[in-house]
């Protein structure tokens, strides 16, 4: 049996390098950057094991679920946490950051979800990242969402920590991750006597064992399909190029937004400003008395296919999500995933404008 996924010649370390160095271009940075071979969680968990501990006070901004993990691994790793949360149909602002280093300016690590897919927020990481700068806190950022959706420059922005993921926006893999690590973050991780080392999990390992000895030996075999997939999917973005790939993005969570506006039967935007709304996804209340989860699976029944989703958790009586990332940045996807949405909701007894909501999203797809 032959088959093109199968008997791949090994992945070898330049070309392992030459990916990791698409990576680095399409953030903009010059720091380093590490692929990690599994979903960005491990990155995330990693990059936090290797910088906090018992010494550390740590601002975890709290703006979804994922804040929420970052200040239990934070906690795991002995360091003080101070949690800043704030309602998640809203972002965070620059002087909220400000306010709590006014109160607590012991604090030296900052963590933050740019994007957040799972309750459609973004967050204003610029601006934080210059207060950040201002009071030298080491920054943390979970950008596996908001790249290839929106901007993501770790360099500009002050941020030491920098996670990505390619399987949202980017329309990569799943199975594979990065992280650029500045050098104060290295120097943070050689000083914390509690960094993984001999682990998955570890960093410092690839530090030391690949950057430092030149990038010619990998410390074991790599994800090869996952590697490749995500050669592909930089590439298939050089191709169109950023600004396009964040433009279309822009343009689905306009049009959605719009759309669901003008659909009507009760629907309306989760995150009430639409200069805080990711453009990632869309997250949208279902009208009173319907469950979210509910309207969903009916919707979906009609195409299985469809870039839909209920919140998660206690979210999903409340939240429907529209996750128009990738490929699902076309105006078809939209125009298909309010039909759906419409008819649920035309089932339920609720009047509902299709035309309205297909001349909306049209309208503010631009």
């Amino acid at each position: 049996m032959t088959h093109p996924l199968l008997d791949l010649a090994p992945l070898t370390a330049a070309h392992f390098a030459a990916i990791e160095d698409r990576v680095a271009r399409l953030l903009g940075t010059r720091q380093d950057v590490v692929i990690m071979q599994g979903e960005a969680l491990l990155p995330l968990e990693g990059a936090i094991r290797a910088t906090a501990g018992p010494g550390t006070t740590a601002l975890n901004v709290i703006t979804g679920p994922y804040g929420q993990t970052f200040g239990n691994w934070l906690r795991d790793c002995g360091a003080t946490v101070i949690d800043l949360a704030v309602p998640f149909h809203t972002a965070v602002t620059a002087e909220q950051i400000r306010a709590a280093f006014a109160e607590h300016p012991e604090i030296d690590f900052v963590s933050l979800v740019h994007a957040e897919a799972a309750t459609g927020n973004t967050n204003p990481v610029a601006e934080i990242g210059e207060v950040v700068r201002e009071h030298g806190a080491l920054f943390y950022l979970d950008a596996v969402a908001s790249i290839g959706a929106e901007p993501v420059l770790p360099d500009a922005w002050g941020v030491d920590l920098c996670v990505i993921g390619a399987q949202k926006a980017m329309g990569g893999p799943a199975g594979v991750s990065a992280v650029s690590v500045s050098e104060r973050a290295w120097a943070r991780m050689t000083a914390n006597p509690n960094a993984p080392r001999r682990s998955y999990l570890s960093l410092l390992d690839w530090k030391e064992r690949w950057i430092d000895a030149g990038r010619t030996s990998l410390l074991h075999a790599p994800a090869q399909l996952e590697m490749l997939a995500l050669q592909a999917c930089v590439e298939r973005i050089e191709a169109e190029g950023p600004q396009a790939v964040m433009a279309r993005h822009a343009a689905a969570a306009a049009a959605t937004r719009a759309g669901a506006l003008a659909l009507g039967g009760g629907l309306e935007p989760y995150v009430h400003e639409a200069a805080e709304a990711a453009p990632v996804a869309t997250t949208l209340r279902a009208p009173s008395g319907v469950v979210a989860s509910e309207l969903v699976t009916r919707a979906l029944e009609s195409d299985p296919a469809l870039p839909l989703a209920a919140g998660g958790g206690a979210l999903a009586k409340e939240m429907i999500r529209v996750n128009h990332y990738g490929p699902d940045a076309t105006p078809g996807a939209v125009r298909a995933s309010l039909a759906a949405l419409g008819a649920a909701l035309t089932e339920k007894g609720l009047a509902v404008d299709l035309d309205a909501a297909r001349r909306a999203a049209e309208a503010a797809w631009q």
